[in-house]
């Protein structure tokens, strides 16, 4: 594991401490004070990991000492000390070590959720909704707020495509390692015959944008404004108020009809285009990074297999870090704790792996 140096120790403590002056003085301008508190937001908790490191050095340095004492219950009860000092401190480094690895900016932004039922019929789209009742369980358990954005339903329930928003802290940082394709082994409703079939969905994640990251000029912009079209109520063929965004330098293309309002269904528009040109904003300087690593769990392909639910044996099976769990009713109720707890922890030893060499 990678040893933090005392001196880079003492420059964040330092630095913690600077900030935490220049916030007492009350002489900062609005605009600085701001940025400061900012800083100090970010910078505390890796401070106090800093320092509790330091203090634990400082005291097996004290024990080492005290154990070379002549006399020997004193050297005993030194050693002993000692012992549960080396695990402390291996623990406090680890914690720091997590603390100051670079962090995504997007982890606590609000994700974008897209689910498309993929191979499979109306199996595919059952199973997309089952995906997108599992989500909002989750996201309930969490304290998040889950916005529909659209949805294009199967004639035998579930959705074909659905898109929703969820926001509350830390969003994208839990569920960002869900894009792929999850794949389902069951016995489907219309099969008379009970033979086990395979159906697949793609989920994709992506951060949300705000107008401050992306703009959009309006000679960009094609706006086709028509009639509604499919179910949705008495009023959703009656009045031009769907809309199609084209964004003409990289072809990108949103609908959304699922509003009466012409005006409610062009913001949620502009919403689900933002979020893909920021999407495709970061991958763009992510590919640019030299040795930019694609990690296991966090590649976010869509085309890539990442996990099964098999009904028959009542598994759910990640396949990027080999994880299989004999709780599939649980986790499709929203229990997901272990599940991302695991894949969040593979990529922080990924990336920790990754600055030890």
């Amino acid at each position: 594991m990678t040893t933090i140096s005392p001196d880079k120790i003492a420059a964040i403590e330092a630095r913690r401490d600077e900030l935490q002056a220049m916030m007492a003085t009350g002489d900062l301008p609005s605009d600085r004070f701001v940025a400061v508190s900012k800083e100090y937001a970010e910078l505390e908790p890796v401070a106090a990991a800093a320092g509790a490191v330091r203090r634990l050095r400082e005291e097996a340095a004290s024990l080492v000492e005290m154990s070379r004492d002549g006399d020997p219950e004193l050297r005993a009860m030194a050693a002993e000390e000692l012992h549960a000092n080396e695990e402390a401190l291996a623990k406090a480094e680890h914690r720091l070590a997590l603390a100051l690895l670079p962090r995504d900016v997007a982890d606590e932004r609000a994700a974008m959720l897209e689910i498309r039922a993929g191979t499979g019929g109306d199996e595919a789209a059952l199973f997309a909704g089952d995906l997108l009742r599992m989500y909002t369980r989750y996201a309930e358990r969490q304290g998040w707020k889950v916005e529909m954005i659209s949805a294009s339903t199967s004639e035998a329930g579930g959705f074909k495509e659905v898109v929703a928003s969820v926001a509350g802290r830390g969003v994208f940082a839990k569920l960002k390692f869900e894009s792929g394709v999850h794949r389902v082994q069951r016995v489907p409703v219309t099969e008379s015959g009970g033979r086990i079939h395979t159906s697949a969905a793609t989920v994709a994640v992506l951060p949300e944008a705000e107008e401050v990251d992306i703009e959009i000029r309006s000679e960009d912009l094609r706006v086709d404004i028509y009639r509604s079209s499919g179910a949705g109520g008495q009023h959703v063929n009656t009045t031009d108020s769907a809309i199609r965004l084209t964004h003409i330098p990289t072809g990108l293309v949103v609908i959304q009809q699922d509003q009466r309002s012409q005006h409610k269904n062009r913001d949620k528009a502009m919403q689900v285009l933002r979020t893909r040109l920021y999407e495709l904003e970061r991958e763009r300087l992510a590919s640019e990074r030299s040795g930019a690593r694609k990690s296991m769990v966090g590649s976010g392909d869509r085309s890539e297999r990442i996990r099964t639910y098999n009904f028959p044996q009542g598994r759910v099976t990640d396949h990027r870090i080999n994880l299989t769990l004999h709780r599939l009713p649980e986790i499709l109720e929203g229990e997901m704790d272990e599940l991302i707890g695991a894949l969040v922890a593979e990529d922080e030893a990924e990336r920790l792996a990754a600055l030890d060499s």
